[in-house]
């Protein structure tokens, strides 16, 4: 199944974002993109670990709930649900992962549950700062 396409910001957003909405919009990525690059200088076993339990996502999507309210109905909306579901569905993954590991059949399974979802967050984390610096939304 393909993503819808993303459409610019221009027409969609209902109002436009307020002052300093899209830097915390960047550092939000940035600090999920340190998780990343920490997992990976771990080893790549540990992205998800890094992403879901590291401080520097933990604390980014903190601030997707406490400043969410300030982008509702500005085409930041888009990102911050995009930063949320990326990091919640990556939570379940893991949950997967650990799950199907300690099942000596599903450890072939988790590994494949663990590479997937790795390449998965990379790609929400890099395809969602893209549409950022292009001023475009996310699909819902």
């Amino acid at each position: 199944m393909s993503e819808p396409e993303v459409m610019p910001a221009r027409e969609l957003a209902t109002t436009t974002a307020p002052d300093g909405m899209v830097t915390l919009t960047h550092i939000i990525y940035a600090l999920h993109a340190v998780a990343v690059v920490i997992g990976i200088a771990s080893g790549a076993a540990t992205v998800l670990g890094s992403f879901v339990g590291g401080l520097p996502s933990i604390v980014a999507v903190i601030l997707n709930y406490v400043k969410r309210s300030d982008v509702r109905g500005t085409w930041l909306d888009s990102h911050f649900s995009w930063q949320i579901r990326t990091f919640w569905y990556a939570a379940a993954w893991i949950v997967a992962f650990y799950v199907l590991f300690f099942t000596v059949v599903g450890i072939p399974i988790a590994l494949v549950v663990g590479i997937g979802a790795t390449l998965w967050v990379v790609y929400r984390v890099a395809r969602g700062w893209i549409a950022l610096n292009n001023r475009n939304t996310l699909p819902y």
